[in-house]
């Protein structure tokens, strides 16, 4: 994967603009056929809920080193407890799961950047990977424990 800047910084570009056009989607794309909103919205309370809880428990547990950038912050220690027990990049996962559950409270037109964003996040998460291995050399032995890269127990 390549580093698209010092750390990074491409990737983060990419991220915002995906958030972005997922933004303009849900307010100009096509709405959910109205025999069907009253049951998306709830599934989409209910995946937004697994997102937030995804998304703010690895930003809390990561602390001061919480990043946007794929690079490792320099002196940060590798975070193995609390939702990284169950998955390696929680944020991104939770950030998945809110896309999502934008999508399916405002419009079928967004699971599109939301499928994009799904795979940015996948390749995001393997060049960070390579960092990690090169700051942290017990990553690779925590990758074989911690199986899932986005969802404990799912993805």
């Amino acid at each position: 994967m390549p580093a698209l800047g010092p750390r990074g910084e491409g990737w983060v570009a990419i991220q915002i603009g995906l958030f972005l056009i997922l933004g303009v989607v849900a307010v100009l794309g096509p709405q959910w056929p109205d025999a069907v909103e009253a049951p998306f919205l709830g599934a989409a309370f209910v995946v937004g809920l697994v997102g937030a809880v995804l998304f703010l428990g690895g930003l809390f547990h990561l602390g001061a080193q919480v990043s946007p950038f794929p690079k490792p912050v320099a002196g940060s220690a590798l975070r193995e407890g609390g939702l990284y027990a169950l998955a390696r990049h929680p944020i991104y996962g939770g950030g998945v799961f809110l896309a999502l559950a934008w999508s399916l409270a405002t419009s079928w037109l967004c699971l599109v950047p939301t499928l994009l964003l799904a795979l940015l996040f996948e390749a995001k998460s393997r060049r960070e990977e390579i960092w990690l291995v090169e700051h942290h050399p017990e990553y690779d032995e925590y990758r074989r424990r911690v199986r899932r890269r986005f969802v404990p127990y799912l993805w």
